[in-house]
């Protein structure tokens, strides 16, 4: 047997290159083949492509909540026509004019003030209010006062607009000075109580309270929420 040259590689040796070739580079240990004392070739390089974005998980985005909290539907809105037909405290004020007429011949006068009305709104039919009036009696040569009266009024509303009311109190009359002239008999002739037969002459100033009563028929339109 002629001994092998060191220049020629063995079988085993071949072998062991490409099995060493193909665990570093498979694409490049069987793109060509390699030729017995050739030296290997470098592996091939690939330029990393960049990594996509991972998702978040299923969980992190369920637990995620806005910083707002979570939206809220608005409420149906109402009519204010609708609105004033519901339950609820009622509140009023007012301007109030009109004639005081004096009975069997009594000072007459015209009246001017404020109307304070509140109670409650049962329901679209029924209210229960109390009715305050504060008025200046004021007339030449006739009334000079304040006119006060107090009633409590249940209130049917027959329509969306109509009400009618029928009302008992108190009322009152104060007068201050007048400028109208003295009576006889006078008083300090007087020993005991005298009871004047009529009105007239009307006596220098007048006050009292007495019961009171009211009859109102009210017409209402609905402005707005107040």
């Amino acid at each position: 047997m002629r001994p092998s040259s060191p220049l020629t590689p063995r079988p085993w040796r071949l072998l062991a290159a490409l099995a060493l070739l193909a665990m570093t580079n498979p694409r490049a240990a069987f793109a060509e083949p390699v030729l017995p004392g050739a030296p290997l070739p470098p592996p091939a390089t690939q330029a990393a492509a960049p990594a996509a974005p991972l998702a978040p998980p299923a969980s992190a985005a369920a637990s995620f909540r806005d910083e707002d909290g979570e939206p809220k539907l608005s409420l149906p809105t109402e009519a204010d026509r609708d609105a004033w037909l519901r339950s609820g405290f009622r509140l009023g004020l007012g301007v109030a004019y009109g004639r005081l007429r004096g009975l069997d011949h009594a000072p007459n006068g015209n009246l001017l003030g404020v109307l304070v009305r509140l109670g409650l709104r049962l329901d679209a039919d029924w209210s229960v209010l109390a009715s305050f009036q504060y008025l200046r009696a004021q007339a030449a040569g006739g009334l000079s006062g304040l006119r006060f009266a107090g009633t409590l009024d249940p209130t049917w509303h027959a329509t969306r607009h109509l009400s009618l009311a029928v009302g008992l109190g108190f009322g009152g009359i104060v007068e201050g000075n007048t400028g109208r002239p003295d009576v006889d008999p006078l008083p300090g002739t007087l020993s005991s109580s005298y009871t004047l037969p009529s009105g007239s002459p009307p006596l220098p100033s007048c006050s009292g309270v007495g019961a009171a009563g009211l009859a109102r028929v009210g017409w209402s339109t609905v402005l707005g929420p107040r």
